[in-house]
């Protein structure tokens, strides 16, 4: 069986309700679950989450509810990898069958594609050395010269040997993107992290990456989304 988890609680602070506020037209988590839908990767998306409401829409939009995650899964200090235990456990209970590959798709991915989430699969299918393939991009700066702030507010720099060196002979350094996770069962219930030698990346163009954190955050996110639209992906 082959799983999109996308985990949506329903007690976001910095933007209330941010799981189903409307993002260019449609709630947010819609944007996942299409993509997902639209890959054709999975048997099921299943949506994990503790609020009715967030039930609801995600079941009118195609993805599948199974089950409702428990309380002590759905506050602001709950790693990724119990939720995913969790909701594969009880994935494998609702359908009858065994996991062998998952992605952890968030609610909060308008700009995923279905073509970066096939990648993903792809990467996991091809190499089965594989624990993860993971949404990356690359910074927008070498993060080699990068500034920090002394205690009394002067400026140095993290690696002051790099001052002198040229940002085009310093190498690409990536970040999570913060869009996917495709992983199998056996690392996740291991408790092994999403980044090590047994990781792929699936590198993702930084115009398609956008942290939704703040509102601020999410009016940025709507104008790029707007003028991606208009271009074929």
């Amino acid at each position: 069986m082959h799983l999109a988890i996308i985990p949506a609680r329903g007690g976001s602070k910095r933007i209330p309700r941010k799981n189903i506020l409307e993002f260019r037209g449609k709630p947010m988590i819609v944007w996942s679950i299409a993509a997902a839908l639209q890959s054709n990767c999975f048997d099921h998306v299943v949506v994990s989450t503790d609020d009715p409401e967030i039930a609801e829409v995600a079941r009118a939009h195609g993805a599948v509810t199974p089950f409702i995650r428990p309380a002590e899964l759905s506050d602001d200090f709950t790693p990724t990898l119990p939720v995913l235990k969790h909701a594969v456990e009880a994935s494998e209970k609702a359908f009858g069958s065994s996991l062998e590959t998952g992605c952890c798709l968030y609610a909060t991915a308008p700009f995923v594609t279905p073509n970066a989430l096939i990648r993903g699969r792809d990467l996991l299918q091809h190499h089965p050395d594989l624990d993860y393939a993971v949404s990356v991009t690359s910074f927008p700066f070498p993060i080699q010269r990068a500034l920090m702030l002394e205690k009394n507010q002067q400026l140095s720099m993290v690696h002051p040997e790099h001052e002198m060196t040229r940002s085009q002979d310093l190498p690409e350094r990536y970040h999570d993107a913060g869009q996917f996770y495709w992983f199998r069962r056996a690392p996740i219930f291991a408790n092994k992290g999403f980044f090590s030698s047994a990781t792929a990346p699936v590198i993702l163009p930084r115009e398609r990456v956008q942290d939704i954190d703040t509102l601020e955050d999410w009016r940025c996110a709507e104008l790029a989304h707007e003028l991606l639209s208009h271009r074929t992906t």
